[in-house]
């Protein structure tokens, strides 16, 4: 999931609006979607594609083109049956990746059981977040330090293989600090900027959050 991918949300409360406000925010083509008019009009202040539809209804996903869609956010966690009918149809549409805001464990194991592929709680992770994560990934994780820095683990990319830190001068060209290598799931603080960097290794580093898009 990257910024070059488009996302459906579904359910404009506050949660949803969160989600689409970031992502529109940093540039993502993003439709929200309400079956509350008051909802959507509330949203169509700051997100430009907003539909007033019913998403229970299968020919309302094909109409809004929802098999188009690289990942639907479902941001609605006080209507059980609505979300079941949700992440079912966009499956069914062939919608590769359905993140799903949940309210309980015992709705999280229904979701992930109908095919959701991340259930969230939105106490442990705010829409914001969840925004920034999917605009980021590619990175194996994210965590944010403050609203400007991120800790994020990245793969070694293709052309880093054999180089070392030194000849990559990554701090000068991607303002990113190496804190540790992973090896094989052993995590190393010590950094030697004179060894090459293996195929399959990952850099733990500090960044500029806004600056991370440069490492695509």
């Amino acid at each position: 999931m990257s910024i070059n991918k488009n996302y459906a949300v579904f359910g404009l409360g506050r949660y949803g609006i969160a989600v689409a406000e970031e992502l529109v925010k940093n540039g993502a083509e993003v439709l929200a979607v309400d079956i509350d008019r008051e909802n959507v009009d509330n949203a169509a202040k700051t997100i430009p594609v907003c539909k007033c539809a019913d998403i229970t209804r299968p020919e309302v996903i094909k109409r809004l083109g929802i098999s188009n869609i690289d990942v639907v956010i479902v941001a609605m966690a006080s209507n059980l049956e609505a979300s079941v009918m949700a992440i079912t149809l966009c499956k069914e549409a062939g919608v590769k990746t359905v993140i799903v805001k949940c309210g309980n464990e015992m709705h999280q194991m229904i979701f992930t059981r109908i095919g959701a592929d991340k259930v969230i709680f939105p106490e442990k992770e705010s829409g914001t977040r969840l925004a920034k994560n999917l605009l980021t990934s590619g990175f194996a994780e994210m965590i944010e330090l403050s609203d400007e820095v991120s800790m994020v683990e990245l793969d070694v990319k293709d052309e880093w293989v054999g180089k070392t830190l030194i000849e990559l001068d990554l701090r000068k060209k991607y303002s990113i600090n190496v804190v540790a290598v992973r090896e094989d799931d052993k995590i190393s603080t010590t950094v030697d900027p004179t060894l090459p960097l293996k195929k399959g290794s990952q850099l733990i580093v500090i960044a500029n959050t806004a600056k991370l898009q440069k490492l695509k």
